[in-house]
C-alpha cells in the first residue's frame, strides 16, 4: 500500500496526540484536584495548551529522527534541540531580563510561545483576555509543530525493501 513520507508523519502526530490529550487531562486533573491547584479559568484552556504543546514535541522528535540513522543518534540530537529552549524559554529566567541576544534567540523559539499561553492562564491576574492572548501563543506554536512536521517529511529518507 503506497504511503508517503508526510501520511507516515502525519499518523504519528495524531497517535501522539491522541496519547497527550490523555495525559493532559490526566495531569490538570491530579494537579487541580487531588494537588489543589487554583487557577483561573477553565481547566480544558490548560489542557488544550498541554496538547498542543506535546504535538510540538512530537513534531520535533520526528523532525530529528529524520536526520539521524539509527534511534541512538535521535536520541542524542534532542538536547541539542530541547536544552537552548528550556534555556530561555522563561522557566528560569524571565525573557524580559535575558540579554538582548538571548532576548531576540527566545522569540524565535517555540518553548518561549508555549510557556507564555500556560502562563496567560494561570496568573492570578489573569482576566478574559488571557485566553485571546494564550490562542496567538499557541497558534504559534501550532505553526512550528506543523512547520516541524512538513520540514521532516521533506527530508524524511525512504527505504523500501
Amino acid at each position: 500500500m503506497p504511503m508517503g513520507r508526510g501520511d507516515f508523519l502525519l499518523g504519528y502526530a495524531l497517535a501522539f496526540a491522541l496519547a497527550a490529550l490523555a495525559q493532559s487531562v490526566l495531569a490538570v486533573g491530579v494537579s487541580t484536584w487531588l494537588l489543589g491547584l487554583e487557577v483561573p479559568g477553565p481547566l480544558w484552556q490548560l489542557t488544550l495548551v498541554a496538547v498542543v504543546v506535546a504535538v510540538l514535541g512530537t513534531a520535533l522528535g520526528l523532525l530529528v529522527s529524520a536526520f539521524a540513522s539509527t534511534e541512538f543518534q535521535a536520541v542524542q540530537f534532542m538536547p541539542a534541540v530541547v536544552i537552548p529552549q528550556l534555556l530561555v524559554c522563561g522557566l528560569f529566567v524571565p525573557r524580559e531580563a535575558l540579554p538582548g541576544v538571548l532576548g531576540a534567540i527566545s522569540d524565535v523559539l517555540p518553548l518561549s510561545y508555549a510557556v507564555d499561553a500556560m502562563t496567560a492562564l494561570t496568573t492570578a491576574d489573569a482576566v478574559d483576555g488571557a485566553f485571546g492572548e494564550a490562542l496567538a501563543d499557541l497558534a504559534v506554536v501550532a505553526g512550528f509543530a506543523v512547520g516541524a512536521l512538513a520540514l521532516g517529511a521533506a527530508t524524511l529518507r525512504r527505504r523500501t525493501p
